[in-house]
């Protein structure tokens, strides 16, 4: 059996994992900083007063909170970004950096309702602190060999993600009145599975399940880190990523270190750790009263959210599955009716009234990535049909009037600032709220008499309701403020509806003649529940489970008993929390800094990684360069060819600040080889090529589908030195030839079960001709078309491709042709492919061992691929020979160390002719991937 290393092709076309776009943000940006000791912070021109703002909390984090973590503070480039609709931070290392995107999102529930620059900070510094003090032992080794990706990988593989998020929750806890740890939706994931008694494995809980809700490391990572600052100090967390980061024990260090620090074993830990958050939870069971329950599923069923009462008694809701995609359907007699699948969004909310749904859908620039909009669109319920109202704007949450001629929507600029806009049935704005109090607006709905009913949040993250007059703006605040948080009104008959966080739990509750009536009493459900609807006292409404968001359906009439909402925010027992630092963002006041221009130049060259390559028989070796606003990246390198003996040697740089991308790059190799056709003695020779290439990356999603389209031209000129044997043989001479290429990509969206999306097309077109005097050329076209299978996690891949290139064969060009699978790859003068695929999942293990590694699924490909060829023989007669192969695919899902995912594949290929190398008929190959510090 020969096994062969290939390049692991990913199993989704969907974007790559969450990371800085290139060349992101359009050349008009004017970028300022603010630039410390400790930080240098970027912003867009106009935003000084927040970067203000964060550039002094993280210097008060810096003085009160450090010290839990280590001593080090190595300084770090925070990027603001405002022109994207996507609520997030990250910090990275590779180059050591942070981004934060600044617009606020709808939802308090999530991720609470403080100021978004503030969360942002609280949270985010963390990571920095974290990985300025993990540089250490092994892992300084790492980085000493590899760089700043070289300790990424140590740190990932040495301190688990679990611990990284769940100490930054705990930051952001602990310095606020709020933060994550007191949000009862934070812990509506572990509530229901504790409650519905699935007690999965640590394993599981740890790598998740594609047909399991199992609720993410942040949360396990929280209740870990909470429990050991409340049982051990605020600087047992030091102890043990200090002993981890450095690998002191080799294996499992981690581990090690609790039981150094703790003196318990880690499974000791961690059992205590959820059982001190598990015996409050689990104190009081369901009381299900005057709702329809489901019966209890083995897996996740379903999200069923945002539900409308219809005319007719039947209801309207937002249904989103493993296997499908989210998609508007109508309830009626416990049967579903799809309506239409909703278009690519960044979250679920829709509004609905007299047959018509207005809901945002997301839309990116065609260009540049950090720039994306929020649009709405209009469904008729009854027809299916839908039309855009808005094109490259920011609206969420938007309502319609009772007339269906008018929408109220937030409408959220690039300074952050919130205000409500009117808009008809075509999308023109007819009036701006006045927004004097300068209140952030969450989920409006229209009130009688000119007035609007929204959850809002004032400038110190608090939250009330608040009846707000279209003409004036003036508010009425019906609630104190307070950091529970509020959302999701409705208003029935003069009677308001919301959900609202009180002493733990997330309720629903009535405001009816100035009282505020709990419709579920304290403790009587696991889970948090939301979006109350209710038409002529018939309730609708969902509640958080295991098996997804689950609509419940009852009669509020008699029900309920009067309570005043908490005034503040539970901190569920962390008597750690209690601290004086939980003043830290009300105390720190306002600060102002020095600014200055940031010019997009400074510092293009910021070689921070070294990055082993392997792709047997090459073997690579580069240094790694990204500047802080990721315009240009480079790379410096060298190769190892094992099959030739060569060497190679090279540079490239990509610039992507304009609009076309700019690509240059050089190399060197030296003893290159081959076997001249009808010669006995192997011909050795040096080569030279440099290229320059121009390329437009295009994002033209729209509606259901991401589409990009990349078109780019190189003109590459390349020069060989002849040696040896045929010295004086071969001409030395140069050539140039263009490279141009098409690459078109459009997909459906896809669900987390779905190997594949249900429709997706690829397409590939690429010219080589030489524009000197020599004669070379070479055409490729090939494509995939990804079809439905027999069942929705099931895919059927049809493939062709063909390539032709030139009969003189001055120049061989490199070969991309997908030839079958077995054979040995040739350049032959013209290939024709067709081939069919078709992948399903076998089983979903959820199993693991040793904390090692994690089988989520196991899925199969079959397959049948046919190549035709016609070349000429050694009388220079055209003849032709098929390459017709089968076989099957076995794919492993997997998470390694509990947090890295890897697929590995073994391929059986079953060879119908005869192999132009002499292979034999039964081909094995392991697929496996070959960059590891790049996952």
């Amino acid at each position: 059996m020969r096994i062969f290393l290939t390049i692991l092709v990913s199993s989704s076309l969907f974007f790559s994992s969450y990371a800085q776009e290139f060349g992101g943000n359009p050349p008009s940006t004017r970028w300022k900083q603010i630039n410390t000791d400790s930080f240098r912070l970027i912003f867009p021109k106009g935003l000084d007063s927040v970067a203000d703002r964060v550039a002094t909390v993280a210097n008060a984090l810096n003085r009160r909170t450090k010290y839990t973590i280590g001593d080090r503070q190595k300084k770090i480039n925070i990027l603001l970004q405002n022109s994207t609709t996507i609520s997030n931070g990250y910090v990275a290392l590779g180059p050591f950096r942070s981004e934060f995107e600044l617009l606020p999102q709808q939802n308090s529930f999530e991720l609470g309702s403080l100021p978004w620059p503030d969360n942002l900070v609280i949270h985010e510094w963390r990571h920095v602190q974290q990985y300025s003090n993990f540089n250490k032992g092994i892992s300084k080794a790492f980085f000493i060999l590899f760089g700043q990706e070289g300790q990424a990988l140590a740190n990932a593989l040495s301190v688990p993600d679990w611990f990284f998020e769940g100490d930054a929750v705990y930051q952001e806890t602990l310095v606020s009145e709020q933060g994550r740890g007191r949000l009862p939706f934070f812990f509506n994931g572990y509530r229901s599975l504790w409650n519905e008694g699935r007690n999965y494995s640590w394993m599981k809980l740890r790598n998740g399940s594609l047909r399991d809700y199992v609720p993410d490391h942040y949360r396990l990572g929280y209740m870990l880190v909470a429990y050991g600052r409340e049982r051990y100090g605020a600087e047992v967390w030091k102890t043990v990523t200090s002993e981890a980061s450095a690998f002191n024990g080799l294996f499992y260090p981690l581990q090690k270190g609790i039981k150094k620090a703790t003196g318990q074993t880690y499974a000791s830990f961690r059992n205590a750790a959820l059982s001190f958050f598990n015996e409050p939870a689990t104190a009081n069971k369901i009381a299900d009263s005057l709702s329809q329950v489901r019966p209890k599923q083995k897996h996740f069923v379903a999200d069923e959210e945002y539900p409308y009462w219809l005319d007719d008694g039947s209801v309207v809701y937002m249904r989103s599955s493993y296997d499908q995609t989210p998609r508007f359907v109508i309830r009626k007699d416990n049967a579903d009716e799809k309506v239409r699948v909703r278009d690519i969004s960044i979250d679920q909310y829709f509004s609905y009234r007299n047959g018509k749904i207005v809901y945002a859908a997301y839309q990116p620039h065609i260009r540049w990535g950090r720039v994306d909009y929020s649009d709405l669109r209009m469904l008729d319920v009854g027809t299916g049909k839908q039309m855009s109202l808005t094109h490259h704007t920011k609206y969420f949450a938007p309502d319609i009037s009772a007339d269906g001629n008018t929408i109220v929507a937030v409408h959220v600029d690039d300074l952050g600032k919130s205000t409500l806009h009117l808009l008809d049935g075509n999308g023109k704005i007819k009036f701006t709220i006045p927004n004097p109090d300068q209140l952030f607006y969450t989920y409006p709905k229209f009130l009688a008499d000119n007035k609007i009913l929204a959850a809002v949040r004032n400038r110190h993250g608090q939250m009330s309701l608040a009846v707000i007059d279209i003409v004036s703006g003036s508010n009425q605040f019906l609630l104190p403020f307070t950091y529970n948080v509020i959302g999701f009104p409705w208003e029935d008959k003069g009677t308001i509806y919301f959900s609202a966080s009180s002493n733990g739990y997330d309720r629903l509750f009535q405001l009816k003649n100035g009282k505020v009536i709990s419709l579920t009493s304290e403790g009587s459900q696991p889970a948090g529940e939301y979006q109350l609807n209710v038409r002529s006292e018939k309730a609708v409404w969902n509640r958080f489970t295991s098996q997804g968001y689950q609509l419940r359906f009852g009669n509020i009439e008699h029900v309920g008993t009067s309570e005043n909402i908490s005034d503040t925010a539970s901190d569920f027992n962390v008597s750690s929390l209690r601290k004086p630092e939980n003043q830290l963002l009300n105390r720190v006041g306002d600060s102002s800094f020095p600014t200055g221009r940031y010019s997009q130049s400074f510092h293009l060259l910021n070689f921070h990684s070294r990055r082993p390559y392997i792709n047997d028989p090459e073997y690579s070796f580069s240094f790694v360069s990204e500047n802080i606003l990721n315009t240009l990246q480079a790379e410096a390198f060298v190769t190892y060819n094992r099959n030739e003996g060569s060497t190679q040697f090279g540079l490239s740089a990509i610039y992507g600040q304009l609009f076309p991308e700019l690509n240059v790059s050089s190399d060197y190799t030296i003893d290159r080889n081959a076997l001249p056709f009808n010669r006995t003695h192997r011909a050795y020779w040096d080569e030279w090529e440099t290229s320059v290439r121009f390329s437009v990356p295009l994002n033209l999603t729209h509606g259901r589908s991401f589409t990009s389209l990349s078109m780019g031209s190189d003109l590459v000129f390349n020069k060989r030195y002849f040696k040896g044997y045929y010295k004086d043989t071969f001409d030395n001479r140069a050539f140039a030839y263009l490279n141009n290429s098409i690459l078109f990509t459009n997909q459906l969206q896809q669900a987390r079960k779905q190997i594949y999306p249900r429709l997706a097309q690829t397409i590939l077109l690429n010219y080589k001709g030489a524009v000197t005097n020599l004669e070379a050329r070479q055409f490729l076209a090939s494509g995939s078309f990804y079809l439905p299978g027999l069942f929705t996690t099931h895919s059927l891949v049809l493939q062709a491709a063909f390539q032709g290139r030139d009969s003189v064969r001055n120049v061989t060009y490199s070969n991309s042709f997908p030839f079958s699978r077995g054979y040995s790859a040739e350049n032959f003068y013209r290939m024709w492919k067709l081939a069919a695929n078709y992948h399903l999942p076998l089983v979903y293990p959820d199993w693991g061992f040793g904390n090692i590694v994690y089988f989520l699924r196991i899925r199969a490909n079959a397959f049948f691929d046919f190549t035709r060829v016609h070349d000429f023989d050694n009388t220079n007669q055209l003849v032709r020979r098929d390459f017709k192969s089968f076989g099957y695919e076995f794919y492993f899902d997997t998470k390694w160390w509990n947090q890295l995912p890897l697929t590995i594949g073994i391929r059986y290929s079953h060879l119908l002719d005869a192999d132009i190398d002499g292979r034999s008929p039964n081909q094995w190959e392991l697929v496996l991937p070959v960059n590891l510090l790049s996952q």
